[in-house]
């Protein structure tokens, strides 16, 4: 399971439509199963969220995922 997050591409644009996500395959094809959907999600929060459901050591996912989005900022 991960979760899935798609930009807020309407008003502010700050931040994310998430749901949690399972996925399987059939007949070797990819599929994703929606299993909860969170609603909006403010930017700065997506990180914490993500550390709270992926596989590992939540505190190392979410110093992944700060990083990454400081770097997202700088591209932009």
């Amino acid at each position: 399971m991960f979760i899935h997050a798609v930009p807020d591409n309407r008003g502010k644009k700050d931040g994310y439509y998430c749901s949690l996500v399972e996925s399987h395959r059939i007949n070797g094809v990819p599929k994703h199963k929606t299993v909860l959907s969170f609603g909006f999600i403010a930017a700065e929060r997506l990180p914490y969220l993500k550390a709270a459901f992926n596989r590992g050591d939540p505190e190392a996912i979410l110093e992944q995922e700060k990083r990454s989005q400081e770097k997202r900022k700088g591209m932009l």
